[in-house]
């Protein structure tokens, strides 16, 4: 779908913002992919930022609704495994197991492929199968030596797992193997093994040896003036016909009104 030239670039700068926001601020992205959704509801890259600025904030059924108008505006399957993850913390594993089953998961690529096992295995363990859980996770991608961007998180989920079975030794042996793989620092896994070693680790300096400056209070007006330069790309008033545009209400009612009630994700 297109947009006038102005309000494409409006719907533009709210959703940079949200990619910006939603690692280091998720409320912040959220409010940004709120405007970008009141402007273009009918866009699907609109309606899919939405969704994971709702699921960054563990708003798990909004999330579920806009993940599904989206993959109904383009028919694409990419967002199956997050869809399902929503599943998950709506407290409903059963339907996130039902959905790996599901002939989508084949249409996915390799990194959509580990992401659903990722899912199921959480799914199992939400379960109390944690058995299943790591068998699970036993797959030809967790044994190949190559490594790829989602080989980090495969091996901490496969140790994860084996450390709640008390399986420790191994635990212990794939965290190693999440570490080496893991160049970005995208898990915590040096600190599992350090925990697995009771290694504890201590605060060099002591409360009278910390720089006085960093107990100094930040005055508010300094707050406020990097909030307002976060927020110059936002429009600062929502165009007059925002209020008209189409929000798809009537295509999403059913599925949010399946979703409304489940309970966030702990």
């Amino acid at each position: 779908m297109s947009l006038p030239k102005t309000l494409a670039e409006d719907v533009a700068r709210n959703l940079v913002m949200v990619a910006r926001l939603i690692d280091e601020d998720p409320e912040q992205a959220y409010a940004y992919s709120r405007i970008a959704l009141r402007l273009a509801s009918r866009v699907a890259a609109v309606r899919e930022a939405a969704g994971f600025a709702a699921y960054a904030t563990q708003k798990y059924g909004e999330a579920l609704a806009e993940f599904r108008a989206s993959r109904r505006m383009t028919g694409s399957v990419e967002l199956w495994p997050v869809m399902a993850d929503c599943e998950r913390g709506l407290g409903r594993p059963e339907r996130a197991m039902a959905m790996a089953g599901e002939p989508e998961v084949q249409k996915l690529d390799k990194a959509g492929q580990v992401e659903m096992r990722l899912v199921a295995a959480g799914a199992r363990r939400d379960m109390g199968q944690i058995d299943a859980a790591i068998v699970t996770l036993q797959s030809p991608e967790l044994a190949s030596s190559a490594v790829h961007s989602w080989t980090p998180r495969l091996r901490y989920a496969y140790a994860d797992a084996l450390l709640e079975a008390g399986r420790e030794d191994e635990a212990r042996e794939w965290f190693g193997k999440a570490l080496e793989a893991d160049k970005d620092g995208a898990t915590d896994a040096s600190d599992r093994l350090a925990a697995l070693d009771g290694v504890e680790f201590v605060d060099a300096l002591g409360d009278d040896d910390e720089p006085a400056d960093e107990h100094l209070a930040v005055p508010a007006d300094e707050h406020y003036d990097d909030r307002t330069d976060e927020h110059d790309d936002a429009p600062a008033d929502e165009p007059t016909d925002a209020d008209d545009a189409p929000t798809d209400a009537q295509a999403d009612a059913d599925d949010e009104q399946d979703d409304a009630d489940g309970p966030a994700k702990a």
